[in-house]
């Protein structure tokens, strides 16, 4: 398990040894994102040996040559604003090269590949030009889109990929090919789900990636929040998947192994199960009982969207997966989660 001490990947590590208590479940991480280094005590008490690496360096994914069956490759640097403003390289080196040793890896040992991908994929400029509607919380797709592979629904497979997407989603877009090219020329076995927004307990939520836990957190310790973009009225909707549907679906996907592999699926809320940043904002105020006077820039980033859902049909037909945590048991698995080691957490989180 790359990326093993970040959110997802200790979270899936921790469903696959629950599930599986006689494998040997290894993870790796190199500890850069605030608040990973909490998780390693965590792992190796539940059985996980845990190395202290970088995926950049081929030599920390050696393990002693020992057999891997699996490899679940959820090591990125996920955030949609990396390089910008300064220079691109880490993001490149560890998505790109990083996604090359990994692969390497997978190749020598002849282990199975779980590949973690993006919505990001997806161009930003196409997904901004969607029919949409507006109320008074948020925005909302239309019924009927003018790109193939929208609708309704959300954003399907066979939307189109060409055009600009951010450093971040073009390194999982190339990881995603190369992965396929391995597939074609060594008979490499994976699977590749594409996810929108994660979210729930053990995120450690920042502006740019992990903005829900970003929201919860603000409000449980009175921070400042500010609506930025379209406008700055908070209308922008992001579906939303909670981390033990992500698990959920992960397992499903071993499981069914004959039905997954090959695929690259879209995984995540959909409508069903997404929020605009004023609905989030009155989630949280519920919950938490604290009411935040939020700022409002209206000056859009390049590389923000208007809305995004995920039409997640073809991941429910194939596997019979669709996400069952709704909105606000994701905000309130935050909050319980947030309170259970405040002292530790908040000077992380609040910010």
């Amino acid at each position: 398990m790359t990326g093993g001490a970040g959110f997802v990947g200790s979270a899936l590590a921790l469903r696959v040894k629950r599930d599986h208590p006689d494998a040997r479940v290894i993870v790796i991480d190199n500890l850069r994102r605030a608040g990973s280094e909490l998780r390693p005590p965590q792992l190796r008490a539940a059985g996980i040996d845990f190395v202290h690496g970088d995926i950049r360096n081929p030599d920390d994914l050696e393990l002693r040559t020992q057999p891997i069956d699996l490899l679940i490759e959820c090591s990125a640097e996920p955030s949609v604003l990396a390089g910008y403003g300064g220079s691109p390289r880490y993001v490149l080196e560890t998505n790109l090269v990083g996604t090359v040793n990994c692969l390497e890896l997978a190749r020598e040992r002849k282990a199975r590949v779980v590949f973690l991908s993006t919505s990001r994929v997806y161009p930003t400029a196409l997904v901004n030009q969607l029919a949409f509607t507006e109320d008074a919380t948020r925005y909302a797709l239309a019924a009927t889109q003018p790109i193939a592979g929208a609708s309704g629904a959300g954003v399907s497979e066979r939307f189109p990929l060409e055009g600009v997407r951010t450093f971040y989603g073009m390194t999982k877009l190339a990881s995603e090919m190369l992965l396929e090219e391995y597939a074609a020329a060594y008979d490499l076995e994976f699977t590749t789900l594409r996810f929108g927004v994660i979210s729930g307990p053990g995120q450690m939520g920042k502006v740019e990636q992990g903005v829900f836990a970003l929201w919860m957190a603000r409000h449980l310790w009175g921070k400042a929040l500010t609506y930025k973009g379209w406008d700055g009225t908070g209308k922008q909707v992001r579906d939303v998947v909670h981390i033990d549907d992500v698990a959920d679906l992960v397992t499903l996907a071993l499981a069914h192994w004959r039905d997954a592999r090959g695929k690259t699926m879209n995984a995540g809320g959909g409508c069903a199960v997404s929020a605009s940043l004023r609905e989030a904002t009155a989630v949280c105020e519920e919950i938490s009982g604290r009411t935040l006077q939020l700022e409002s820039v209206a000056e859009t980033h390049p590389t923000d969207v208007r809305i995004y859902l995920t039409d997640h049909s073809r991941v429910t037909q194939l596997l019979g997966w669709r996400p069952t945590r709704d909105v606000r048991r994701i905000f309130a698995d935050l909050y319980d989660w947030m309170r259970s080691d405040e002292q530790r957490l908040k000077p992380i989180l609040a910010g």
